[in-house]
């Protein structure tokens, strides 16, 4: 991986490592992609370095492809649930969005 430099001085607010930026996010909702076309929005209360994290208030989508018999088209359904409080497991992490900062 390429080496950041910055002028700035290391300090809570920064990001040096990868894992930084989540621990940036820590007590914010953030966006979680996972393996299986599932995609999880949820507050963020802890994670470890496998990227097993902890939400909180979270809404999972759920794409389903499925196709028609009789036309062959594909048809395309999302379904979403929500929960108090979810364990992911950092296998399945695909991608992770921090909170848009302005």
């Amino acid at each position: 991986m390429a080496e950041v430099s910055s002028t700035a001085p290391a300090g809570i607010g920064s990001v040096e490592e990868p894992l930084d930026l989540v621990r940036l996010s820590l007590d914010e909702r953030i966006y979680v992609k996972l393996r299986g076309d599932r995609e999880l929005c949820g507050n963020l209360h802890a994670y470890d370095g496998h990227l097993n994290m902890v939400l909180g208030d979270v809404e999972e989508t759920i794409t389903i492809v499925e196709v028609n018999e009789e036309t062959l088209e594909e048809v395309i359904r999302t379904v979403k649930r929500n929960f108090d409080m979810l364990f992911v497991r950092g296998d399945g992490v695909i991608l992770v969005s921090p909170p848009s900062r302005t």
